[in-house]
């Protein structure tokens, strides 16, 4: 089959271009650069803007699947950045579906379009989550809004799915832990309250399998077309816990975290300190025109400090989905793959 992936280049849409290939698809991917790793997987590429909706049409063109994977993430942004890129990309795609016929589309959403504050969720499905009102962060808002549009184009001759990822981490993440450690080194990372809010988190392989999973059941009719799930390793454990767990995991210039100068994170912040230094980055970032990005936000202080996790019976009901890879045995992999990747000095 002829399988379309937006975002191909990123984190998990390198993932899942190299899993379908080792499956025996056929594979193009949609992005803004051309990538390299794409090119020896022996995946085509086609350069573009998913706000152009020709382009996107055009890298549509005589495929019969579609993982639309792609999305202006992070927390910080103009909305209409996110807008153009997540609800206008998000229509172009749908559009090129209906214009080709294509009839599969798996749509890589978040667990944000359900962010209420400070309101915990604990083992529940997307089918008992409703999505967060008043959303201000501009993220969660748009794919909040794409989501809809995508499950609400589930019919009998497109089928969809949407998959919510919880924090993607593993071997290849060029974003999470990055940041982690950067932060960490320049003692600058904090515990949002008292780290023990139960979060759960997917390891990269995890999250692949989870689409290749839903794409393998996805048809019209089938029980999780038009749908959203949750999507984790399905291990809830202390913020706390996690953040160090994958610190002590990393290694930077070829040396352990902790020989690099950056010890576990004990230090905290009160939430209300958080929340409150969040409101005014949120104000001042938008009001001084400031490109970098703010050191808090009141969405990211109800983040880090919120329990959050998933029941992941429905996704294992509905295709099948059952975590491969065990929150240590990714840390096992992620060392490893550190420690053959070449140092520097």
């Amino acid at each position: 089959m002829k399988v379309l992936v937006t975002g191909g280049g990123g984190f998990l849409g390198l993932a899942l271009c190299r899993g379908l290939r080792k499956r025996g698809h056929q594979v193009v991917s949609f992005q803004r650069r051309h990538s390299p790793q794409l090119a020896e997987l022996g995946v085509g590429q086609v350069r573009g803007d998913l706000a152009d909706a020709n382009a996107v049409a055009h890298a549509a063109a005589g495929v019969e699947a579609v993982f639309h994977n792609a999305a202006k993430a992070g927390a910080w942004g103009s909305y209409d950045s996110y807008h153009q890129a997540n609800v206008v990309g998000t229509r172009n795609v749908l559009a090129a579906c209906r214009a080709h016929g294509i009839g599969k589309l798996v749509y890589t959403s978040t667990p944000s379009v359900t962010h209420r504050a400070t309101h915990p969720v604990e083992g529940l499905g997307a089918d008992q989550v409703p999505y967060g009102e008043n959303l201000q962060a501009a993220y969660a808002a748009t794919k909040a809004i794409a989501e809809r549009e995508v499950l609400a184009a589930n019919d009998a001759t497109l089928a969809v799915v949407a998959l919510r990822p919880r924090l993607i981490w593993g071997p290849g993440d060029a974003h999470l832990l990055p940041r982690l450690v950067e932060r960490a080194r320049a003692g600058r990372l904090r515990i949002v309250g008292s780290g023990e809010n139960f979060v759960d988190t997917t390891y990269i392989d995890n999250a692949a399998q989870a689409h290749f999973d839903a794409f393998q059941h996805l048809a019209p009719g089938a029980a999780c077309a038009g749908k959203a799930y949750f999507v984790s390793n399905g291990q809830p454990m202390p913020m706390r816990k996690v953040l160090n767990a994958l610190l002590a995991a990393i290694q930077f210039f070829g040396a352990p975290l902790a020989a690099a100068g950056a010890p576990p994170v004990e230090k905290s912040i009160p939430f209300k300190t958080a929340w409150r230094i969040g409101a005014v980055c949120d104000t001042l970032w938008p009001l001084l025109r400031l490109r970098s990005e703010p050191p808090m936000t009141r969405f990211l202080a109800e983040q880090l400090s919120t329990t959050h996790w998933y029941s992941m019976e429905p996704a294992r009901r509905d295709f099948g989905y059952v975590p491969a890879v065990s929150f240590d045995e990714g840390l096992a992999r992620l060392r490893a793959a550190i420690g053959s990747a070449p140092t520097h000095p």
